[in-house]
């Protein structure tokens, strides 16, 4: 599918955080003004695609009106330096004079949606590949159950959530009607619980959320949920799966992940396996990475279960690691988190980047799967 098995995504959120203070990890990066160089280090290193946004705050000037120009600087530098790109057009940020659970977000949406393949056909060779909404399923946890994004709502997980199944049919559909060969890469987290030692009675509840919850919004998608939503198989198209270490938890103490030696722990090609089987299709890792010196470790581990899952012939056609850059917190944007490839100097105004180098030794050593994607596709 891309010229290199491992591709890089750029953190894109934008929104209103916990605190209600506008958060864009795109500017706090100082990705918009580094993309030539950002770009450039990942061919340096054998990168050749890339997740990106557009960003629907920024670009969005109402009545219909949109102004690309933030986006050109990205679309100038793939283009330049040969990355193919996964344009996300929702990641948490929407217009303020919108309200996600109306009718109204959705027409907005599909205008806006149009508008942005409209404008990257345009622009591009080849495959245009675009996700409409990142994480339908953590979005509707975030900000229509826990509050902690905008709206910052509370007890409306399940209504948001279907509102968000709403919004990426319409955009699937609008984006198709502008470019009609457009690749859709639907992505969300691919969880896990497990019953607390001292709760067995919670066996149901564990069943519940690994066999129906995780895959709500796919099965939307696909419309083998909700029909009447008009979801289909090609709406759903490639199933993009966000996995972190902190994705395998025990219910009820979801801030505490799994240790790395817990037997209770799913070997991850386990879980993508079972993506595929309920599916079919096309397959992407679309977020995975872990933190300071566990890095390399969890970069070697994840290639380990790619090799696996291309050796049985399941059809997973890349691994992002993401964020490629060390980023600020959402909630707590003065605190720097060391992930990716390269950390960023952030008391530094230069933003300049650092390779993490035992980082960049592990994803050396995990490319040789580069030529054996080659093979399987």
């Amino acid at each position: 599918m891309f010229q290199s098995f491992f591709i890089a995504g750029f953190e894109c959120a934008t929104g209103y955080n916990a605190r209600g203070a506008w958060f864009d990890q795109i500017a706090a990066t100082h990705h918009d003004t580094h993309a030539d160089q950002d770009y450039a280090r990942l061919v340096e290193v054998g990168i050749h695609g890339a997740r990106e946004a557009i960003r629907w705050p920024v670009v969005d000037r109402g009545q219909g009106r949109y102004d690309f120009a933030s986006v050109e600087p990205f679309v100038l530098a793939a283009d330049r330096h040969g990355v193919e790109v996964i344009w996300d057009l929702f990641h948490y940020g929407y217009p303020v004079d919108l309200d996600p659970l109306s009718d109204g977000f959705i027409a907005a949406f599909a205008e806006y949606c149009h508008a942005c393949a409209t404008w990257i056909a345009q622009r591009t060779q080849g495959t245009c590949y675009f996700t409409p909404v990142n994480e339908p399923s953590f979005f509707a946890w975030a900000a229509g159950h826990a509050g902690r994004f905008a709206p910052h709502l509370t007890g409306k997980g399940w209504e948001m959530k279907v509102a968000m199944a709403r919004a990426g049919i319409a955009g699937i559909n609008a984006i198709r009607a502008a470019c009609p060969a457009a690749r859709i890469v639907n992505v969300d987290p691919l969880c896990r619980v497990v019953a607390p030692r001292d709760r067995p009675d919670l066996a149901e509840a564990v069943a519940h959320f690994n066999d129906r919850a995780v895959f709500e919004s796919w099965d939307m998608l696909a419309g083998t949920m909700m029909p009447e939503l008009g979801g289909s198989r090609r709406h759903l198209d490639i199933v993009g799966m966000n996995y972190y270490w902190t994705n395998q938890w025990e219910l009820t103490r979801d801030e505490c992940p799994l240790a790395e030696d817990d037997p209770r722990r799913a070997p991850l090609r386990d879980l993508i396996r079972a993506v595929h089987v309920r599916y079919g299709g096309e397959l992407m890792i679309t977020e995975t990475a872990h933190v300071d010196d566990m890095r390399p470790a969890w970069m070697l581990r994840v290639a380990e279960e790619c090799e696996a899952l291309l050796a049985e012939g399941v059809p997973l056609r890349a691994a992002c690691l993401y964020p490629i850059l060390g980023m600020p917190e959402w909630h707590e944007p003065e605190r720097w988190t060391r992930m990716g490839l390269w950390d960023v100097a952030d008391e530094r105004a230069s933003k300049c980047r650092i390779v993490h180098q035992p980082m960049l030794d592990a994803l050396r050593q995990a490319q040789r799967l580069d030529s054996h994607a080659a093979r399987s596709r």
